[in-house]
């Protein structure tokens, strides 16, 4: 897409289509919270408790992403860093409570990690082909891409994680993929709250320049 002076425009999610998809991902985000938080506390698992929180996160990001669709950018860009600044937390929170339970953690269920990582796994590479095609997009549309890939990655190192502590009966692969996980959610909170401040101070100037029009015409 290109505006004048062939300057690119980012897709800001206006399409019907983008849309139905984005719901669509919102109802497997939801339905996987419930799937993985339950598995996690029934397997002690801190990595599926943790992805399990993502799949939360997520859906409550995606709703308000499909809400401030067609919005002006001040206000696109002051919610995408609002999900930036979300996603730091949960990753503060994920880090503090794996290093809690380095301290004072069972060695999980490496049978039902392993199984509920597979169905999340499925669960987050469909939402991620649906939305491969806007991955793109500006602050709003790129942090929903961001976690979609990462819940991916996560899923398949949650499975690696299961795989060491079948092979170790030790709850430290655990442990130590979701500390990975709370790294994932760092580098992408990173992302989207910069591309938003970028989108942010691009907003204030385009306010400032037809101020300025206004007043001198």
């Amino acid at each position: 897409m290109a505006g004048c002076c062939d300057h690119k425009v980012d897709f800001t999610g206006i399409d019907p289509i983008y849309k139905r998809i984005l719901i669509a991902v919102i109802l497997i985000n939801v339905i996987m919270f419930v799937v993985e938080m339950f598995a996690g506390v029934k397997s002690n698992s801190q990595a599926l408790q943790a992805d399990a929180l993502d799949f939360l996160g997520d859906t409550l990001t995606y709703g308000i992403s499909l809400w401030v669709i067609g919005k002006a950018l001040s206000l696109r860009s002051n919610i995408a860093l609002i999900k930036g600044v979300s996603l730091f937390l949960m990753a503060i929170y994920v880090l503090g409570s794996t290093l809690y339970k380095l301290f004072f953690s069972q060695t999980p269920d490496p049978t039902i990690m392993g199984s509920i990582a597979i169905l999340a796994f499925i669960a987050n590479v469909i939402s991620v082909l649906l939305l491969m095609k806007y991955k793109d997009g500006d602050a709003n549309v790129r942090s929903v891409w961001l976690c979609s890939r990462n819940d991916a990655i996560g899923n398949l190192v949650v499975l690696l994680a299961a795989s060491g502590v079948w092979a170790t009966k030790s709850p430290l692969p655990d442990l130590i993929v979701a500390g990975f996980l709370a790294a994932l959610f760092l580098s992408s909170a990173k992302q989207i709250i910069e591309q938003a401040l970028k989108e942010k101070k691009q907003s204030v100037n385009t306010a400032n320049k037809h101020k300025h029009h206004c007043s001198t015409d």
